[in-house]
C-alpha cells in the first residue's frame, strides 16, 4: 500500500508521516482488499462468490463477539458459550423427532437448563462485557 507520490526510497517527509498515521484499519483493509482483488488472489479462494458458512452458532451469537469467537476458533479454543451452543444443538437435533416421549423428559429438561445458562451468560456479557 503505497500512497506516496515519491519514488519508493525517497524518505517520507513529516506530511506523508502524519497521513500515514491517519489511516484507519478500515481503509488498510479495504486496500489489502482491493489490491487482492486486483491481482486475481480473492477469485483462487474456494469459497469465492459464495457466502460464508461458519456454523457451529455463529448467527446465533451477539454481533460484537463474532468475530473474537472466530479468532478463538481459527486457534482451536472454544470459549464455553460455543460449548453450551453445541450441546443445545445435540440435543435438538436428537429430540428432533420424539413428540411426547417420556424418555425424552430428563433431555428436555436439559435443553431448556442449557438454553437459560446460555441465555445469562450472553445476557451478562451483553450488559457487562465481563463473564
Amino acid at each position: 500500500m503505497n500512497h506516496r507520490p515519491q519514488s519508493k526510497g525517497a524518505p517520507m517527509t513529516a506530511a506523508e508521516r502524519r497521513i500515514e498515521r491517519l489511516l484507519t484499519l478500515d481503509e488498510q483493509i479495504a486496500e489489502s482488499l482491493r489490491e487482492s482483488a486486483a491481482c486475481g488472489e480473492l477469485r483462487a479462494a474456494p469459497s469465492w462468490g459464495r457466502p460464508l458458512a461458519f456454523g457451529d452458532g455463529y448467527d446465533e451469537t451477539p454481533d460484537a463477539l463474532k468475530m473474537p469467537f472466530k479468532i478463538l476458533k481459527d486457534a482451536g479454543v472454544a470459549p464455553p458459550e460455543v460449548d453450551l451452543m453445541r450441546e443445545i444443538a445435540a440435543l435438538q437435533a436428537a429430540l428432533a423427532g420424539s413428540d411426547d416421549d417420556p424418555v425424552a423428559r430428563p433431555q428436555r429438561q436439559r435443553l431448556a437448563e442449557l438454553r437459560q445458562q446460555l441465555a445469562l451468560r450472553l445476557e451478562k456479557l451483553r450488559t457487562s462485557g465481563t463473564l
